[in-house]
């Protein structure tokens, strides 16, 4: 008897398993999100600190290639305008939610 009811602890009166968090589609999706996020900030600081040691390396003088030295310091400023232009959505995002009435 007590096989029987510890076998049937995570079966709902259906017959059915309970759904765990991570078969949640929202919560998986809110996971996934936040990741997303947390990785084009780390990719936005990791091209602005690349962009910081090619201009450094360029006024020490190992650098004799200015070009390069210009693509990382655009690569940075593009990687920052797109974390502006995405909070700045996501703030309209939040506002627009904000003014709905329930």
């Amino acid at each position: 008897m007590d096989s029987i009811l510890n076998s049937t602890v995570g079966i709902r009166p259906e017959g059915l398993p309970l759904k765990t968090v991570e078969t949640n589609p929202v919560a998986r999706a809110g996971s996934d999100f936040s990741k997303m996020i947390k990785s084009s900030i780390s990719q936005a600081v990791k091209a602005e600190s690349a962009s910081e040691k090619a201009i450094e390396s360029l006024q020490g003088g190992q650098s004799k290639n200015l070009h390069e030295v210009m693509i990382s310091v655009e690569k940075a400023d593009l990687s920052l305008k797109m974390l502006v232009q995405f909070r700045n959505k996501a703030l309209q995002a939040y506002e627009e939610v904000m003014r709905m009435q329930i």
